[in-house]
């Protein structure tokens, strides 16, 4: 396999807050992989560093070879990285179908003309967005609520939502913020299957940060562990879960 995402002992200060650590982590091309660690462990840190939502301090991260650590927010969006977030970032107001159309029109070239006139190319080109937007929604189980706020929808389906609006921008890389926060036991099972789906179906690399442990163990065959902003572990599941210093960490975030 080839890397696709590699960090090599990246750093972000904060002030005098030093947030991550010496961070060094490979991730291979079609993997599934968990980044775990307790509250505050630096875990989102890492993916607003990936994504160019904060400078790197030190070190370096590189996308497919490429040292990505001075681009902007939409220059690692058009390089094939995708995200969705721990607090979600919908246009509540419009339709469901708009929310996902919005994010695919990115792939699609008109002139202004063409946009303002509704003609030529635009009308194929929006004709094939939103055709490819309803089949996304029907991977996530939402194509028969397209035309309702996404504001409105009940906080698991607005998850789904934000899944299809990445999943729609064409990444090679999806990083997973807690897409299963909120949801009940049956709710994160379906998700289960869901990530899986889309792992299978898209042949993309999956980075998944998540509480549900049970859900991590279940999905992730590679595991990175967090705390106090540096990698403590790294393995299957079966290592983590008997990891010492992961043990440690957690057994003392409950104390």
């Amino acid at each position: 396999m080839s890397v696709i995402l590699e960090l090599k002992d990246v750093n972000k200060s904060f002030g005098g807050v030093q947030a991550v650590k010496d961070m060094s982590m490979v991730l291979e091309t079609g993997e599934l992989a968990g980044l775990i660690g307790p509250n505050g462990a630096g875990k989102t840190t890492i993916f607003n560093l990936v994504t160019g939502v904060y400078d790197v301090t030190s070190g370096q991260i590189e996308f497919k070879g490429k040292n990505i650590n001075k681009l902007k927010t939409y220059q690692v969006i058009s390089l094939g990285i995708a995200r969705t977030f721990q607090n979600l970032r919908l246009f509540a107001a419009s339709s469901v179908l708009d929310n996902v159309m919005t994010a695919a029109q990115q792939h699609y070239k008109y002139t202004f003309f063409e946009a303002i006139s509704h003609m030529g190319r635009w009308k194929s080109l929006e004709k094939a967005t939103r055709d490819e937007s309803m089949e996304l929604l029907e991977l996530v189980g939402l194509a028969d609520r397209a035309e309702q706020a996404a504001g409105t929808l009940p906080y698991g389906l607005q998850r789904r939502l934000e899944i299809a609006r990445a999943i729609s921008l064409r990444p090679d890389l999806l990083l997973l913020d807690e897409p299963a926060a909120g949801m009940n036991a049956d709710e994160v099972e379906q998700l289960n299957v869901l990530i899986q789906k889309i792992h299978h179906d898209f042949k993309l690399t999956i980075l998944l940060i998540e509480h549900h442990m049970d859900m991590v163990m279940a999905i992730c065959p590679h595991i990175f562990c967090m705390n106090f902003g540096a990698k403590i572990a790294e393995g299957s599941p079966e290592e983590i879960q008997s990891h010492p210093e992961v043990l440690k960490a957690y057994l003392g975030e409950e104390e």
